[in-house]
């Protein structure tokens, strides 16, 4: 079983920058691959960035250039810095994990509580 609690998430002007946290704790072998979703209200929840098991990292094209997604070397806390916010960013953002046979077919099935992003003008 694997934990993931996110902290980091406030309330920000467009234009600025947060960084978000991700402390992992359990199996590891749940945690191959580590990403960030997040959902705004009457949408659905998209993938915004990724890394896996080699250290790779992917994003979605709404946030590329802006966002990085960084973990330490035990794994144990993943970060996304977000920078450059727009007001379209503003989101309830999850920290996700699962098996590297999992996550390469897009499968997360580990997910945090979230932490909520509201980017105003």
């Amino acid at each position: 079983q694997v934990q993931l609690v996110e902290s980091g998430g406030g309330s920000v002007q467009a234009g600025g920058s947060l960084r978000l946290s991700c402390a992992a704790s359990g199996d590891t072998s749940s945690r191959d691959c580590m990403g960030w979703f997040r959902q705004a209200p009457g949408k659905t929840r998209e993938g915004v960035a990724f890394i896996g098991g080699i250290g790779s990292a992917t994003y979605a094209d709404s946030v590329k250039g802006r966002f990085t997604i960084s973990q330490d070397n035990a794994k144990n806390i993943l970060y996304l810095q977000m920078n450059s916010l727009k007001t379209e960013d503003t989101a309830m953002y999850y920290c996700a994990a699962d098996r590297i046979d999992r996550c390469r077919n897009g499968i997360y099935g580990n997910l945090g509580q979230g932490t909520q992003v509201t980017v105003s003008s």
